[in-house]
């Protein structure tokens, strides 16, 4: 059964909008996800997360299950119970987290060795573990383990990483279908990889496609390349993917990006970025990203964004924000964060708006048009 349903196409692009059918509520698409790595979002609860209007969230396999331990999670009843979010989660295999500590990790055929970055302890995960895992975190999406292929990476390593990450999608298949059996109701993605080797992007898309699992994510981009290199291979692989499926670009999280992932029938992304510029005192607007720690907005008492409507920029001047941060105030991240968050969330929304009026390209380019001339 189909979790995902298009209900509306952009004429002059791949642009469509989508509702994602989840076992904790529908999500529509194209849709931003805040990354919670720990199990929260950083400096927002819950509550922020529902106000501003999020029902699918990230939370990552590798950190849980290092800490607190996935027998804690179990013994809450799951995820959702240990962290009383109400909504949905998408889970990462662990698989990038594993891969980023190159000196402490060996990968196989049959999985990959590392040391917890936490306490040096070693661990072995294969593909059938980590959907163990997530089965037991409860998640509403799950990603299958695979082998992140990073930038100026040589062919035969991106053949070599293409090779084991398709091994590792049948046998994740196989432990997903058995918890299926088992009353498990989350969902399978696969992962598409091959570094920047069109021959090679192809080949994955295709082992891909005829696993079936319920939807596809775009792995190893935004790693590192250029821009253009990045829309080029972004256009690319999603021209691979079929339409009936949602496609997940994992690690993107700007206003640039995410129009460009849209533009080419991307459903999901996610990225830590809005988060963590918030706590560095970056923020968004429609005018570009702002730099509310610099000297200039010391007496400002204009909002971040004029035209924005969340809770920040109703209430308080880009003078107190920058005094938050400047006597290192908890309070400036949570609410440049809120703020952050709640202007992706808006960007998508209005994203869908043009999508369903055919308007999508003109959105596009007159958003980008002010948002690349203002950043300071």
């Amino acid at each position: 059964m189909s979790i995902f349903e298009i209900t509306k196409k952009d004429r002059s692009s791949g642009a469509r909008n989508g509702i994602l059918k989840l076992p904790h509520g529908t999500v529509r698409t194209p849709v931003f996800m805040p990354v919670g790595t720990n199990g929260t979002v950083k400096a927002l609860s819950n509550g922020d997360l529902e106000e501003i209007g999020f029902t699918l969230i990230l939370a990552n396999t590798y950190h849980l299950y290092l800490r607190p331990g996935t027998e804690v999670i179990s013994a809450a009843g799951g995820l959702r119970e240990f962290t009383k979010w109400r909504g949905n989660y998408l889970t990462d295999s662990g698989g990038f987290q594993v891969f980023s500590l190159a000196p402490f990790r060996k990968i196989t055929g049959d999985g990959v060795c590392f040391q917890s970055h936490i306490d040096g302890s070693r661990h072995f995960l294969t593909p059938e573990k980590a959907v163990e895992l997530q089965v037991i975190l409860g998640s509403d999406i799950q990603m299958q383990l695979d082998v992140c292929s990073p930038w100026g990476i040589g062919k035969d390593e991106a053949k070599k990483a293409l090779d084991i990450t398709a091994g590792w999608l049948t046998r994740a298949k196989d432990a997903w279908l058995l918890a299926k059996s088992d009353g498990y109701e989350g969902a399978l993605f696969s992962i598409v990889q091959g570094g920047f080797y069109k021959d090679l992007r192809e080949e994955s898309a295709a082992a891909a496609a005829e696993a079936d699992t319920p939807g596809i994510a775009v792995g190893g981009l935004s790693v590192g390349e250029p821009e253009e290199v990045f829309f080029e291979y972004l256009a690319f692989t999603a021209s691979l993917l079929p339409e009936d499926k949602p496609r997940y670009v994992m690690g993107i999280g700007t206003p640039e990006y995410i129009l460009e992932a849209v533009e080419n029938g991307i459903d999901m992304f996610d990225c830590v970025l809005p988060t963590r510029t918030a706590r560095n005192g970056r923020v968004f607007s429609r005018d570009g990203t702002l730099s509310i720690k610099k000297a200039e907005n010391t007496v400002d008492l204009r909002p971040i964004d004029e035209e924005c409507s969340c809770k920040v920029c109703r209430t308080y001047s880009r003078a107190y924000l920058r005094h938050l941060f400047k006597t290192g105030e908890i309070l400036c991240s949570m609410l440049a964060s809120y703020h952050n968050l709640y202007f992706l969330r808006n960007l998508v929304s209005e994203a869908r708006n043009a999508i369903n009026e055919g308007t999508f390209a003109a959105y596009k380019k007159n958003f980008l048009r002010r948002y690349r001339g203002g950043s300071r």
